[in-house]
């Protein structure tokens, strides 16, 4: 197994990164490169895995979407009865990581997760391919269930109850804002002496500080 990762390994090269380029906002920074990955081609560039802490402490992560960058955060929407809604709730503190592999470089953030004004993800929702609406209130996410056919009998059920009418959002699921306090953009370099930049927000104003790789 060794051995095979071993022949994994492999050099970047891509391109570099300086301070005089960096925006000054973190924010601007980042609709900067997803910009870039989108031009890119890269998969899924929206992509982000996001990390919460449940009561005992133990981390959870896994891939969500981001779908807007609003008032000064980062918006993905989910069921807030699930596990991330639940640990949320308990600990607000979460991180983020976008890696984009076609250009060697990721952003790690790390912020306050808050619920967004309903009248956000009712907007939001109703944007909403009418299928995953549906889905929204057939399935309990994260909620153990007898078997798959289950969640189908769920969804036909919930396809007949709202035929010929508007699907509405559910009072359980919505949008979470991520205010950001720290920022870590990373741009792989040659010989792994890759570029890390970090952002702080201390004294109402975005510091940035080089970092060793």
């Amino acid at each position: 197994m060794e051995d095979q990762f071993d022949s994994l390994r492999r050099d970047f090269a891509m391109g570099g990164l300086s301070l005089n380029r960096l925006d000054a906002d973190p924010i601007k920074q980042t609709e900067q490169w997803l910009q870039e990955a989108i031009a890119s081609k890269q998969p899924e560039p929206n992509a982000m895995a996001l990390a919460t802490a449940g009561p005992s402490g133990v981390p959870h992560s896994r891939i969500v979407l981001l779908k807007d960058i609003y008032s000064g955060g980062l918006v993905f929407y989910t069921n807030y009865e699930s596990d991330k809604g639940e640990e949320i709730a308990l600990c607000p503190n979460v991180a983020l990581l976008f890696f984009w592999p076609m250009l060697e470089r990721q952003i790690r953030i790390e912020g306050i997760a808050e619920k967004l004004p309903a009248e956000v993800s009712d907007l939001y929702f109703a944007s909403r391919p009418r299928a995953s609406q549906i889905g929204a209130w057939a399935s309990a996410q994260s909620r153990v269930v007898a078997n798959y056919e289950f969640l189908e009998k769920n969804y036909a059920e919930v396809t007949r109850e709202f035929e010929g009418a508007q699907v509405p959002r559910p009072e359980h699921w919505g949008g979470y804002i991520i205010k950001p306090r720290k920022f870590e953009f990373w741009q792989g370099r040659p010989g792994r002496l890759h570029q890390r930049y970090r952002y702080t927000h201390t004294d109402n104003a975005w510091q940035i500080e080089t970092l060793a790789p």
